[in-house]
């Protein structure tokens, strides 16, 4: 599957969602572009305001009035300044009569010149004798120790700098205002749309999630036996988990940093086109960063995810067969086994961790760095002689910081990226794996219980057949007992007639119609089947024996019990019907669990009854008991038996005897007996194996 139908697929899923999703996103805009307009109102209150009072001001003998007849300006002792931007108010005529001043700072102090200095400078200050009670200073600007220029001037006081800011405050507040108001706007933004997002990636993964495992109950049982446990339950758990970061945070970071971005680069361009040129050098550095990340990142993902499933195979596989691994003391080559897996696991990552720690964060980081440290060595000295504003030039420096930092988050969530496209690929694999074949949608009649297999062979692989022309009638309500050694061809032929499998050549008949024209699944609902190792599952007893079937009652479920003997042990539970069941039943005898399948097979009431080896785990005092429960069971459908002990099967109406995938005797047990052949040595070697078992 290509990338780029990964990415469909996953848009597909995401389309039930869009009002949500496209609204969290509006809101993401919304936030960045409230997040954005910071810089810009900082900037506003710096250059125009904050830093105003270093502006041209203007000394007039008289109190100014502007056109409309208001008085205008600042009383410094006896005298009146008006700023430069101030003058548009004034009438012509009087706009001439003020003579140029200019206010200079040296620490906490401020100082208005009776005159502008000649050039552009920071000038030593030296005080003078005071005049007029008034501290009078000198403002003397030299450069290569050479005095350029000397002006005098007085030292303003603390009210006299706050009348000089008073016209200021207002506009200042009302920034500071606009620039907290933007922060709580963005803040409120971003918690709605995290809020949502994250609602609704939850929700298109529990979607996904539902129509995997639903997906999962409609494969045929072959892809099963090739698949591992844990790499089906790695797929379903941890490889939705890696997509759900993809709408979560993947989702929201290329969206939001690619708009924070665009925007700061059209910011960087308003405030200096050369430094915005600067900083798009970098840009194909930055290009190329990725293409090399994605370019081996996706090989080492591939890698992790496979190795993350033969984890949890290797561990579900022991936990299964922990008995048997402490039994036959095992411990140390499952460890072996363990470690290796989990060795190649950590290599790998170790691989990706290298990758990310040289080509994300500490790359860009270096980039950064080298372009801030070049734009405050250049335009930073610059700003002294009026090229850039100092409000310019900070605005420039917080946005370059910002240009950074989304760079940065893309980076970082490229490795989630790389790992959802990963995931989602091994996902859409089992999804893209045809399903058993629904041949119609209408539910099927009971049927009668006619089963024909007329010439029947099979083979799971190739040409190996493991049943060879089998033929055989058992007719509504009959009893059919297969028998034979290992490997004969017994359970294969339930597996086909369950439809786990296709007929390889003949064809099966259910009352007459080929199965190959029915929806095997539908069949399912009328077939009862027990095998030799009942599982059982987490719940109560009750619950076990209608198994999901919520419209069989309760006094069905004890009837049941009841018919086959398992009421007896049942009821001397603490809790009855209502005691709770341990994973797989573990609490429960062998015999117990089995009496509980055989309830849950009577309680289902099936037209077709198959038992696989259903009374191996059964000890002798028990069968009888089996053996009661077996005829109430097999009353009025038909049962299939599978057997290795053949005291079960007496009462059979047909037996069929198996040898390497051929029926090679048939007939009642009396019958077989007669005809001296494996069925009677199979037979006579039992029973000769039980009579030395009872005498020891």
């Amino acid at each position: 599957m290509n990338g780029q139908n990964v990415w469909k697929r996953l848009a597909e899923y995401a389309l039930p969602f869009r009002k949500q999703i496209v609204g969290a996103l509006l809101l993401l805009l919304l936030g960045t572009a409230a997040e954005l307009a910071g810089p810009f109102l900082a900037k506003v209150m710096i250059d125009n305001h904050i830093l105003a009072i270093h502006k041209t001001w203007y000394r007039f003998e008289q109190q100014p009035l502007t056109a409309e007849g208001s008085e205008l300006g600042v009383q410094l002792a006896d005298r009146y300044y008006i700023r430069e931007d101030w003058l548009g108010s004034l009438p012509a005529d009087q706009e001439k009569k003020g003579s140029r001043a200019q206010i200079v700072t040296e620490g906490t102090s401020y100082y208005m010149l009776d005159r502008e200095l000649t050039e552009e400078g920071e000038p030593r200050i030296e005080p003078l004798s005071a005049s007029e009670g008034r501290d009078r200073v000198e403002a003397t600007l030299v450069r290569s120790g050479q005095v350029i220029d000397r002006v005098q001037g007085i030292r303003l006081t603390a009210d006299e700098v706050k009348s000089l800011y008073s016209s200021e405050i207002p506009p200042i507040l009302l920034l500071a205002g606009g620039y907290a108001a933007l922060i709580l706007l963005s803040a409120l933004c971003n918690y709605i749309q995290i809020l949502t997002l994250q609602t609704t990636a939850q929700r298109i993964i529990q979607r996904m999630r539902m129509i995997l495992f639903t997906h999962l109950q409609k494969l045929p049982v072959s892809y099963f036996d090739k698949t591992p446990v844990g790499q089906i339950v790695s797929r379903v758990s941890n490889d939705t988990e890696a997509i759900r970061e993809l709408y979560v945070s993947v989702l929201a970071t290329f969206v939001q940093n690619g708009v924070y971005l665009i925007g700061i680069l059209i910011a960087l361009f308003i405030l200096q086109p050369q430094l915005a040129l600067f900083c798009f050098l970098s840009v194909p550095l930055l290009i190329g960063l990725v293409i090399t990340y994605r370019y081996y990142s996706s090989r080492y993902y591939t890698i992790i995810r496979s190795r993350l499933s033969d984890l949890n195979a290797t561990i579900n596989e022991m936990i299964q067969n922990m008995t048997i691994v402490q039994a036959l003391r095992r411990e140390a080559g499952v460890r072996a086994e363990f470690e290796k897996v989990n060795e190649e696991y950590f290599q790998t990552r170790i691989k990706e961790n290298n990758l990310e720690s040289l080509l994300l964060r500490p790359a860009v980081d270096l980039i950064w760095k080298i372009a801030l440290t070049v734009i405050i060595w250049y335009f930073g000295s610059a700003s002294f002689h009026s090229v850039i504003s100092f409000g310019a030039l900070f605005a420039f420096v917080d946005y370059i910081g910002r240009f950074f930092e989304p760079i940065n988050m893309i980076m970082n969530r490229l490795s989630q990226l790389q790992q959802a496209a990963i995931s989602s690929q091994r996902v859409f694999d089992i999804l893209d794996t045809p399903a058993e074949e629904k041949r119609d949608g209408q539910d099927m009649q009971r049927p009668r219980g006619e089963v024909v297999f007329e010439h029947v062979s099979f083979a799971y692989q190739n040409e190996q057949y493991v049943l060879k022309d089998v033929s055989f009638t058992a007719k509504p309500g009959q009893t059919v007992a297969l028998v034979g050694h290992t490997g004969s061809g017994k359970s294969s032929l339930m597996n086909l007639l369950l439809g786990f499998y296709p007929v390889t050549r003949g064809r099966i008949l259910i009352d007459g119609q080929d199965m190959r024209e029915m929806d095997t699944r539908m069949l399912r609902k009328h077939v009862g089947l027990v095998l030799q190792d009942p599982f059982l599952f987490t719940g109560s007893i009750g619950f076990n024996i209608r198994l999901y079937k919520d419209e069989i009652t309760a006094e069905e479920v004890q009837r049941a019990a009841r018919a086959v003997k398992a009421d007896d042990f049942i009821s001397g539970l603490p809790q009855g019907y209502d005691e709770p069941v341990v994973e797989r039943g573990m609490t429960l005898s062998a015999g117990q669990r089995q009496l509980l399948s055989f309830s849950r097979a009577l309680a289902a009431d099936p037209a077709i009854l198959i038992l696989d080896e259903a009374t191996a785990s059964i000890d002798s005092e028990t069968e009888s008991s089996i053996q009661e429960a077996l005829h109430v069971l097999s009353e009025g459908r038909t049962t299939f038996i599978i057997a290795h002990r053949l005291s079960t099967i007496q009462h059979a109406d047909l037996i069929l005897v198996l040898s390497r995938g051929e029926v090679v005797e048939r007939g009642t047990h009396d019958e077989l007996m007669e005809q001296k052949g494996l069925y009677q040595k199979m037979y006579q070697l039992q029973q000769r194996h039980l009579s030395a078992t009872v005498e020891q």
